[in-house]
């Protein structure tokens, strides 16, 4: 029998590591300097928690801003749990992180995409695309990034 590295799925897990460990710095030690966050999720995931209305309003995927106000950020194995501000209204969210497709840090350039196995589209979208800044009243502004994206796709055998 013959046996082959994936290395798509190990690229996948490090990065998830990679974005657990930031998480959990934040979460010991608050947001340094101009450091900011979008995450897009699949809201469909079945261990992803959030309220009806945000599943409703925001079918297949959803952005979060982590950027000046958040609450209860808890970093666990699979997830993290974190209260955020809709329109003056604070919800609780629970986030796999293999629910997570795109993870940004705009201050510094850096960013991660995760594309699901069946996906076999190379084309690398603009991230402004994906990317929406809730602000308080809860219009969504579209907020272009640049820098690198990592699309781990490459890695993987068709």
């Amino acid at each position: 029998m013959s046996r082959e590295i994936d290395y798509g799925n190990l690229m996948h897990s490090a990065m998830r590591g990679l974005i657990r460990t930031v998480l959990q710095d934040v979460a010991d030690k608050g947001l340094p300097g101009n450091h900011h966050f979008f995450i897009t999720f699949d809201t469909n995931h079945p261990d992803a928690q959030l309220a009806d209305w945000l599943r409703d309003r925001y079918p297949g995927a959803m952005t979060v801003v982590m950027q000046h106000w958040y609450d209860n950020l808890e970093v666990g194995e699979d997830g993290f749990g974190i209260t955020l501000n809709f329109g003056d209204a604070p919800e609780p969210l629970y986030i796999p992180y293999d629910a997570i497709e795109t993870f940004v840090d705009p201050s510094v350039e850096f960013g991660l995409r995760f594309e699901a196995a069946e996906d076999g589209d190379d084309e690398d979208d603009d991230l402004e695309d994906h990317l929406a800044d809730e602000d308080e009243a809860g219009d969504e502004t579209p907020r272009a990034t640049e820098g690198d994206v990592v699309s781990l796709d490459s890695f993987r055998k068709p």
